[in-house]
């Protein structure tokens, strides 16, 4: 598959060093073109090459949108988004609107961060996921603890977008999870947020989880 990665911090670097490990071929895009040739480089793997933010918009089948929330805006704008250079691609929205250090949302009392990347980045099939989790967890080879693999949810509305995102999951050793459709993705960024506050705390937050088994029938 054909991945172009804008963005060139931490997340872009543990999902493309993994992508390409598994065969894909990345551009990664920057706006600074030495940071995304120097990530180029230390991914390596099949044909990871750098380019501009717009280059990486128009490579492949799939992008990652992995910058921090405060540059969305402008990277989307640099990338060519609403000019249509996403059009038809499976963009995945990693990123989280976290207020630092309150654990709430940036977004609160509007669209998600995911709803609101639909809207600038024109005719892109929006999917949520890979946001739930550090970096330091997707470098992890693979992802796999106690209880089995990782699962990743994902939201989406669009079936192919999904599926290729799927594939990537897969890919890394975990598990897809299917989140719903597209609006769900606000739930998703808000558990996030939740769970920070714990893991922050010094507090395991699956002790609030029982067992599926224990919940009983549907």
């Amino acid at each position: 598959m054909r991945i172009g990665v804008l963005g060139t911090g931490n997340m872009a670097d543990a999902l493309g060093t993994q992508w390409a490990r598994a065969g894909h071929e990345l551009l990664i895009g920057g706006r600074s073109r030495p940071k995304a040739a120097a990530l180029a480089a230390r991914i390596g793997g099949r044909g990871a090459r750098a380019g501009s933010l717009r280059e990486a918009a128009g490579f492949g089948e799939v992008t990652l949108l992995a910058v921090a929330y405060e540059g969305v805006e402008a990277a989307l704008e640099e990338a060519g988004a609403a000019e249509g250079t996403l059009g038809g691609r499976a963009l995945i929205d990693c990123t989280n609107a976290i207020v630092p250090g309150r654990f709430t949302l940036a977004t609160d009392g509007g669209p998600g961060m995911a709803e609101r990347i639909a809207a600038r980045a024109v005719g892109a099939r929006v999917v949520k996921g890979f946001c739930h989790c550090a970096d330091a967890v997707w470098r992890m080879t693979p992802p796999v603890f106690a209880d089995g693999p990782l699962g990743v949810p994902l939201c989406g509305d669009d079936e192919g977008a999904l599926e290729a995102v799927r594939t990537l999951v897969r890919d890394m050793g975990c598990v897809p999870l299917d989140g719903g459709g597209l609006e769900r993705a606000r739930l998703l960024e808000s558990t996030v947020a939740f769970l920070l506050g714990f893991w922050f705390g010094g507090v395991e937050p699956r002790a609030a989880l029982p067992p599926l088994a224990a919940q009983g029938p549907a």
